[in-house]
């Protein structure tokens, strides 16, 4: 029968139970749940709202009276409660739906049919929950709810391999939260069970094997195991040949395979698989029309792994297509977004890229101004912040290199002294950052000639000396600075006070034969 019709029958029979009518609670659930199955078919938020009022008036009518179907209504309730929550986001909703859930179950004990099915629902409100705000307790509680399902359903129970699923899920979601390993290797043993369930014929089957494939590439990327990560990309390609063109699901499944080819690469150095996954990221892509939820992710992917390609062989080709990638990238990630920070931070770092190996000033012009607005974006506290800082500095660096501005110099300067405020000591890129600016604070010197700028230039060297004992022992770097920069400084003012640090040095050790060429060519 067409749903209208439904409707417009069960509305007549709502009208021959009014108020007060013992059957007037039957009529109402029943014309709510053709209100409920209209909106599941067309998607019109009144036909659910309208289900919601008179399942609520069903309750009414059932309590305190008809405790034995009751449970129904705080079910239905709450399942049109979760789908409104789906549709709008409206967090009292679901809150409500949880709470119903609870009270449903309580009045649906243990050898009472249906339980499963409310021990499912409620667990599906509390993953969400989970999925929102991160409560932990929600997520136990969910994992608790469908290990009951799971015992109550037999072997071949139709809702058996969602169980395995949704339990196996809701476990690698709290490794992912908590670390525990036995979770994720509970989360790969049920989703074993559910690709089990799911023969080459079944309906289920690429999700089965797209999950598990999920959750060794996590095992592999926690332990290491090639072979985690082997089994995952056979499970993506058998996921793929399940999902042909014209599937719904196939530029995700290309997505995935080709995250787990590059994280195969990034470890074995294997260029087939970086080769491998930049295709199917293209295809990937293809399939993604703009509105496409995923298309973002294709994106940032596809520019990551030209981007390692490019680094390791250098095409020109390969560059210019992810500057096109980011620049796309930038369009779904608008001011405020927690992704766009790392967007343009990129697409700024493979302009400077472009512009060292063809000279083109405009590459160097706009990466300074991303990498301004990239430090915007970056608050304290954010993990890229130091990167943003030293990357700013050297595009400006560069462009000083070229046009000789001292404003870019001076604010090079700035910058990588606030880079060196995240390294400290011990850090791998303490050293390389200290002697940037001491090359920054030597062409400073020999433009302006400040006496604050020598005495930090001799400082830092000291500190590069420090680091150099460590584990870096050439102590005749700092006396060759010292006497390259007096030599560009011989007409300055800061000789004397230059030859004082130079004597002090000279006193400290003996002369490394370096230096004698040097000394000689420098008027005392």
């Amino acid at each position: 029968m067409d749903l209208d019709d439904r409707i417009a029958r069960n509305r007549k029979e709502l009208d021959r139970h009014p108020p007060g009518n013992v059957g007037r609670p039957g009529a109402l659930f029943l014309l709510a749940s053709s209100m409920h199955d209209r909106y599941l078919e067309r998607g019109e938020i009144t036909d659910l709202d309208e289900a919601i009022a008179l399942h609520r008036s069903a309750l009414d009518l059932r309590l305190p009276g008809h405790l034995g179907t009751s449970h129904t209504s705080f079910q239905a309730i709450a399942l049109c409660l979760s789908r409104r929550y789906d549709n709008q986001a409206t967090m009292p909703d679901l809150e409500e739906a949880i709470m119903l859930g609870r009270t449903a179950l309580d009045l649906r004990p243990l050898g009472q049919s249906g339980r499963t099915v409310i021990l499912i629902s409620l667990a599906k409100y509390l993953k969400v929950r989970f999925l929102q705000l991160g409560a932990i307790a929600d997520l136990d509680e969910a994992i608790a709810l469908y290990r009951s399902a799971l015992d109550l359903g037999s072997a071949d129970h139709s809702n058996r391999v969602h169980v395995l699923h949704q339990l196996a899920f809701c476990l690698w979601n709290r490794c992912s939260k908590q670390a525990t390993m036995s979770d994720l290797i509970e989360a790969i043993t049920l989703g074993r069970a559910a690709l089990d369930l799911c023969p080459p014929s079944h309906s289920g089957r690429a999700v089965a094997l797209n999950n598990l494939a999920r959750y060794l590439s996590h095992r592999f990327a926690k332990l290491g195991a090639n072979t985690d990560l082997d089994e995952a990309i056979a499970l993506h390609r058998s996921a793929l040949d399940l999902r042909p063109a014209g599937h719904s699901d196939r530029s995700y499944s290309l997505h995935q395979l080709a995250l787990c080819l590059w994280c195969r690469y990034s470890k074995q150095a294997t260029m087939s698989d970086l080769d491998e996954a930049i295709v199917l990221g293209r295809v990937a892509l293809e399939l993604s029309p703009p509105h496409h939820s995923h298309r973002a992710a294709t994106l940032n992917s596809l520019a990551d792994h030209l981007g390692d390609r490019f680094l390791k062989l250098g095409a020109d080709a390969d560059l210019d297509e992810i500057i096109g990638l980011y620049r796309s990238l930038l369009v779904y990630h608008p001011p405020g977004h927690p992704n766009r920070a790392y967007a343009l931070h990129n697409l700024a770092f493979y302009l400077w890229k472009r512009y060292r190996k063809q000279a083109t000033i405009t590459d160097l012009d706009e990466a300074i101004i991303l990498g301004r607005v990239t430090l915007e974006d970056s608050p304290s506290g954010h993990p890229h912040r130091v990167a943003v800082f030293n990357n700013l500095a050297d595009y400006l660096k560069y462009r000083f290199l070229r046009l000789g501005t001292d404003a870019d110099l001076n604010e090079a300067i700035l910058l990588y002294r606030s880079a060196l405020n995240f390294h400290p000591a011990g850090h791998s890129d303490k050293l390389t950052l200290l002697n940037t600016l001491v090359s920054c604070l030597s062409s400073r010197l020999e433009k302006q000639q400040t006496e604050a700028d020598l005495d930090e230039f001799i400082s830092l060297n000291h500190n590069i000396s420090d680091l150099q004992f460590m584990g870096h022992p050439e102590h005749s770097t700092f006396l060759e600075r010292l006497f390259r920069l007096r030599k560009r400084l011989q007409k300055s003012d800061l000789v004397d006070k230059l030859d004082e640090y130079i004597l002090r040095e000279q006193q400290a050790g003996p002369l490394p034969p370096t230096i004698g060429g040097i000394l000689q060519r420098c008027p005392r």
